[in-house]
């Protein structure tokens, strides 16, 4: 992880540095965090307009060494590739929150892309962003989280976020054999109070509860801005707290792989529910160890593919969105240990 973070931490300012150069008119090749098109005489060139010119599509979101944003990069990338544009994909390299993106988003309008693509880290934060991208005339495709406003967005592409935290509930109430009449202490790791994936997928889980485990009680939300580290301590505050805590319900990715850390430091395996969401291979190998209960899987490269693939078809299209759907919501999976190596395999997210 330390090398792949140098590497994209890097890569990243160079992106900057081309988008910059592509402003001017001097685009010169990016780095390996973009993708180049070769020259290709079947495919159609497209530019800010609708053909005649080179692509260049501004990806940003909110903490780049996420391996759920590595694998949406490489879904990024490879639609890059296949379509002949250019992707410069640039986030905070570890932290996730609206302070660290958005001078990283106006760095990247100020290079006016042909098209931008943005996960914000917090609905309101980041509407100036994308109202400023459509003012510059500018398509804007919203992946994975979202702004308040999406009327003049051309697409927004996400996981089913309420499904999974509702599958996420049922899953922990079966971990806990659960009783009508007994309480259960349940704790929440998110990475942010305000993103729209981590409030619907409570929502989910908490109507879920209301509806069928009134005794599963949600008794502390802790936030990490996705960092595994801070996640830790959060359950390990918990654990001194809460010394009945029957079940964690790790909202996201690095949130799991946090929850999963302390709980194997304190040797409390098997005795307190864990279930996680993202499946990252880590958290995959941890699974069939029963070290958690569920994983909710997403499908950030099809996120990913089909954002780049998108704005793509809108500017060589005649900026028409015919063919394009507004909203995009791809289903989760519920991986548990007796989940098969083949499905196990086949929504474990890929790694750069």
């Amino acid at each position: 992880m330390v090398n792949r973070l140098s590497i994209r931490s890097k890569g990243a300012r160079r992106g900057l540095a081309a988008l910059a150069l592509a402003s001017a008119g001097l685009l010169a090749a990016c780095s390996s965090s973009s993708s180049t098109p070769a020259a290709s005489s079947g495919a159609a060139s497209g530019s800010g307009s609708s053909s005649g010119g080179k692509i260049t599509v501004a990806f940003n979101m909110g903490a780049e060494a996420d391996p759920f944003f590595i694998a949406m990069n490489l879904g990024a990338e490879a639609a890059a590739k296949a379509l002949g544009v250019t992707l410069i994909w640039q986030g905070d390299p570890s932290v996730y929150s609206p302070s660290t993106q958005i001078p990283i988003a106006q760095q990247l309008l100020a290079g006016h892309p042909s098209a931008f693509i943005i996960a914000p880290t917090d609905p309101s934060a980041l509407q100036p962003i994308v109202n400023q991208a459509i003012s510059q005339g500018i398509p804007v495709v919203n992946v994975d989280t979202h702004v308040n406003d999406l009327s003049k967005v051309l697409s927004f592409i996400t996981g089913n976020n309420q499904q999974g935290g509702a599958a996420a509930a049922d899953a922990m109430a079966q971990a806990l054999h659960y009783q009508s009449g007994k309480t259960y202490q349940i704790v929440v790791g998110a990475s942010s109070a305000t993103t729209t994936t981590n409030t619907a997928r409570l929502q989910g889980f908490e109507a879920e509860i209301k509806a069928k485990y009134p005794g599963m009680q949600v008794v502390s939300e802790e936030y990490s801005e996705s960092q595994p580290a801070v996640a830790n301590t959060n359950v390990n505050n918990w654990l001194t707290k809460y010394p009945n805590l029957a079940g964690i319900f790790a909202i996201d990715g690095t949130n799991a792989t946090g929850a999963s850390a302390a709980l194997q430091s304190r040797g409390l395996v098997g005795k307190i529910a864990l279930v996680g969401y993202d499946a990252y291979s880590t958290n995959v190998a941890l699974l069939q160890k029963h070290v958690f209960t569920a994983l909710i899987a997403q499908q950030p490269y099809q996120e990913g593919y089909t954002a780049v693939q998108d704005v793509v078809k809108y500017l060589r299209g005649g900026k028409s969105t015919s063919g394009i759907q507004h909203l995009v919501t791809l289903p989760n999976i519920v991986l548990t240990p007796s989940t098969s190596s083949s499905v196990l395999t086949q929504y474990t997210y890929p790694n750069a």
